[in-house]
């Protein structure tokens, strides 16, 4: 087990810089409290712009030696990485647990998968390779010339890591950009910030030289220009709402970023889909932790013939999910992030609502804990039809042909993912087609992963691929050296 002492004192926790944990000269502290009852949970440091300018030039001088490390070194920091994570598995889980509201079982599946990310990352970046290139291959070419493509890291890469996934979504950003010989500056986000320190010193301990992985802690309102418009900054991986990547997107010149963003994910049901297995795809899809996760299932759009069956199924299946406080046995639906998002719920509740739409299940409000909210007969001058919820609501929109249901789906500003549901691959294949979405899924619910997969939105949903290779590559460039054979050496 790891000693974490050395990341706070008492219950004020510090910031990474050049291989050690200090404070902020700022004076300025920012509490984070459980979601779920208020309790406190420690302070984090509001790092100044000096601090952040100290931070950026120690990542810059420490590239100019880690870009040079060998890929097996690298690997070793991140295997040790990975098992001083899940030998802290339960630890950090019960912290995440506090810090986001999310029910123990998935918390605790959130550390152990990150620490096999971070293992496969380690492994494939040792398979990646560049290539060779022969000049007579292009007709009208020299046949004496040879093209030498490696991959080169980008320099600094500025990690924006969002709150519900604190440990995974931030590792997704870490792991791959070191290993492509990377440095990185990660901003975790305020709440969710103690669980990322956590994985940070996970790296820390296994021995990531100095400099390498520094943190920047602070309110994205007072910092979040600053950082990504700095002068060091040479990537962005940013995960969080599309009002925010169009804005990061506006500001920050030519710099190449990938961006994670929301999304209305639809499940599409046509009429020969097993009914049963749809429905409960489609609650588990919808209201696992909350709502919260861009992947969710946000809209269910069902063929007319077979709508009133699905309707009272996924009832039926909404019934059984168990509302209460993140530490309560089995169960799924907790408090939301804050009070600020349960309003935003409660307000696309109400308007659909008050438009006419046929209520089945919740509407029913504890604070910041929404109850699983299900709507029948959901029509396009509704919110809830377009807008992201990011909570425990959802509409079923009846369409009378597949052509309507598609046309519905692209009408959508986003494009992160949607299901198909139907027992015909044709049809199924056919519907995946037109879907303007990066992912699609047959007979599954909408979701991340696994982690190898490539994973992207279209749209307002974002910019860039991930998935491990994919984010290697994404956050390296090709680099070509062209020999002429002609030349005497």
């Amino acid at each position: 087990m790891v000693k974490f002492e050395e990341m706070q004192n008492n219950d004020v926790y510090k910031n990474l810089l050049n291989g050690k944990w200090i404070e902020s000269n700022s004076n300025k502290l920012i509490e984070v409290k459980a979601p779920h009852d208020g309790s406190f949970l420690g302070k984090i440091q509001a790092m100044t712009k000096e601090e952040v300018d100290e931070a950026f030039s120690n990542a810059k001088e420490t590239f100019k030696t880690w870009k040079n490390s060998n890929l097996s070194e690298r690997a070793d920091i991140l295997h040790k990485a990975a098992k001083i994570l899940e030998d802290n598995a339960k630890f950090i889980a019960e912290i995440l647990t506090k810090e986001v509201s999310k029910d123990y079982k998935s918390s605790y599946s959130e550390v152990v998968r990150t620490a096999d990310f971070i293992r496969y990352t380690a492994e494939e970046a040792k398979r990646l390779r560049g290539e060779t290139l022969y000049g007579d291959a292009f007709e009208g070419s020299a046949k004496n010339k040879m093209s030498i493509v490696t991959r080169e890291p980008l320099g600094v890469v500025l990690s924006i890591a969002p709150f519900n996934y604190p440990i995974n979504l931030s590792a997704s950003k870490i792991a791959p950009a070191l290993m492509a010989g990377n440095v990185v500056l990660f901003k975790p986000p305020t709440q969710g910030a103690i669980s990322a320190l956590y994985l940070i010193e996970a790296f820390r301990a296994a021995g990531i030289p100095n400099g390498v992985l520094n943190t920047v802690t602070g309110r994205g309102s007072e910092i979040g220009d600053y950082l990504i418009t700095h002068k060091d900054v040479d990537m962005i991986n940013f995960t969080g709402s599309s009002d925010v990547g169009r804005h990061i997107a506006s500001i920050a010149g030519m710099v190449p970023m990938i961006m994670e963003l929301g999304g209305k994910d639809a499940a599409i049901v046509l009429e020969d889909a097993d009914l049963e297995d749809t429905a409960k795809n489609i609650v588990s899809g919808a209201f696992s932790y909350s709502g919260q996760r861009c992947t969710a299932v946000k809209r269910v759009l069902v063929l007319e013939s077979v709508a009133d069956r699905l309707a009272q199924l996924v009832s039926e299946e909404l019934k059984k999910i168990k509302v209460g406080m993140p530490f309560d046995e089995g169960v799924t639906v907790t408090p939301l992030i804050d009070n600020k998002s349960a309003d935003f719920v409660q307000g696309l509740i109400d308007d659909a609502i008050e438009k006419g739409a046929k209520l089945i299940i919740g509407n029913k409000r504890e604070a910041n804990l929404v109850y699983p909210t299900l709507f029948d007969n959901v029509t396009l001058d509704m919110r809830i039809a377009w807008e992201e919820p990011f909570g425990p609501v959802l509409p079923i929109i009846r369409v009378k042909t597949v052509e309507e249901a598609i046309e519905i789906s692209n009408n959508s500003e986003y494009g992160l993912q949607s299901a198909v549901f139907t027992n015909n691959i044709d049809k199924a294949f056919s519907v995946a087609q037109s879907l303007e979405v990066g992912t699609v899924h047959i007979n599954n619910k909408t979701q991340r992963g696994p982690d190898h997969f490539p994973f992207l939105g279209v749209k307002s949903s974002g910019m860039g691929t991930q998935g491990i290779r994919y984010s290697i590559e994404a956050m390296s460039r090709p680099k070509a050296i062209v020999v002429n054979f002609n030349t005497k050496f």
